[in-house]
């Protein structure tokens, strides 16, 4: 005969299984199928300067995971319309940070959610307080993100402030897929780095919060913004990063597995012709493959 005590738990355990099971095996959601769209190389091309600095090979990559995020994720606009280029930054500011990592899904994300500008805790966009340019949701809003539409376009167009708020928040999101934004990416960083990490973090938040460092202050606040924070200047001026804190670009190598000094993140637009051959790489002349699209 089972005792009641005994039924719980044996329950509970199915039920912890079950749980985790099908989460394992839906982790990888939907998948490309189709070939990734010339109108959305285009995009990348022009606006994504970590795209651009990507091998031939490295390109192709990411397309499929930018493809594939898209497939997994909604995106939403409140109070604004959504247009392609929103839901391709969003989805390069997803891949950007795990690009080192081959098998990475954000299972813990189902929707992003973008508003036009500032909002408040509340989520209001209107009155007080309106200083949120993003955030990782909790609690109801599990499994959700905010990011506001203004800050989204502003990371990609301005690549020298050292700042970009959607990639922050993906880090934040990384950050907590260990139940925790604690600064601490336990899903990345090895145990062999993670209590010189610690360290490093402890020894620089208040030279970072005081302002003696070119690091933006708010990542003094604690551990978490710590790491989302370099984590911007890490992605956004890793040559800079380097000559100044060494350490810490170092540490934030391991963490990523990407050696971002090696990118040409200033790699120019290229400027083509219609006979040119197409930056897409496909064979084609520019004006039968994606100069196409720009003809009605």
């Amino acid at each position: 005969m089972l005792y009641p005590s005994l039924i719980f738990i044996t329950l509970v355990a199915i039920g912890l299984f079950s749980y985790n099971w099908n989460r394992n095996k839906n982790r990888k959601g939907n998948l490309p199928k189709e070939d990734f769209p010339n109108e959305w190389r285009v995009i990348l091309n022009d606006e994504v300067p970590f795209y651009r600095a990507l091998s031939v090979a490295e390109k192709k990559k990411f397309e499929y995971r930018v493809q594939e995020f898209l497939l997994n994720c909604t995106i939403t606009g409140i109070g604004t319309e959504i247009t392609m280029l929103d839901k391709l930054l969003v989805a390069a500011s997803a891949i950007i940070p795990i690009f080192g990592f081959e098998n990475w899904s954000y299972f813990n994300l189902h929707e992003v959610l973008i508003y036009p500008t500032h909002f408040n805790k509340e989520f209001a966009t209107e009155g007080p307080n309106r200083n949120v340019l993003g955030m990782v949701g909790t609690g109801y809003m599990d499994g959700k993100m905010i990011l506001s539409q203004e800050a989204l376009l502003h990371g990609f167009e301005n690549t020298s402030d050292k700042k970009n708020t959607a990639i922050h928040e993906f880090t934040h999101l990384i950050d907590k897929r260990d139940g925790a934004i604690d600064g601490v990416p336990s899903a990345l960083l090895d145990n062999a780095y993670a209590q010189p990490w610690m360290d490093y973090m402890d020894k620089k938040l208040d030279e970072v919060f005081d302002g003696d460092s070119d690091i933006n202050p708010y990542g003094g606040t604690n551990r978490a913004e710590f790491f989302s924070v370099t984590s911007e200047y890490f992605f956004e001026r890793p040559k800079l990063l380097e000559k100044k804190h060494p350490e810490l670009y170092h540490l934030l190598e391991k963490i990523y597995k990407q050696d971002m000094t090696e990118r040409n993140l200033n790699t120019p637009i290229e400027s083509v012709s219609r006979n040119s051959p197409c930056p897409c790489e496909s064979g084609e002349k520019y004006k039968n493959c994606c100069g196409g699209l720009n003809e009605n």
